[in-house]
């Protein structure tokens, strides 16, 4: 009979002739570090729409609010990245980062909003 190796830590394994694992500390370790690169890119695209969230957040305290394209980059605010849009029936397109959104209007300058229905 052949003593296979874990997968893992490559340590001879004792048990079923099946299995593929020394230890359950191994066999998580092993689909962890499998599953960790898309991990990995999830988390930082959340991260990314987390602080576009809270950096409309602080700069709209009233529900409405204007403010310059530059001022939002200055603060770290990244334009690729948004949850959805939504454009009305005039072709106005908002986009949204969970409830905090923003209209892109005249001279860089964006108009700040709160999207009602994920409040209500």
């Amino acid at each position: 009979m052949e003593n296979k190796a874990c997968l893992e830590c490559g340590e001879p394994i004792k048990g079923r002739a099946d299995k593929k694992f020394c230890s359950d500390l191994c066999r998580n370790a092993y689909n962890n570090a499998r599953s960790r690169d898309k991990n990995n890119l999830m988390r930082k695209v959340n991260g990314i729409l987390r602080k576009n969230r809270s950096i409309l957040e602080a700069n709209n305290p009233h529900g409405k609010s204007k403010i310059s394209k530059a001022k939002l980059l200055k603060e770290g605010f990244d334009f690729s990245y948004y949850t959805n849009t939504y454009t009305t029936k005039t072709g106005k397109q908002y986009f949204f980062c969970y409830e905090q959104g923003y209209l892109p209007i005249e001279n860089e300058y964006l108009a700040l909003v709160i999207k009602k229905e994920y409040i209500d």
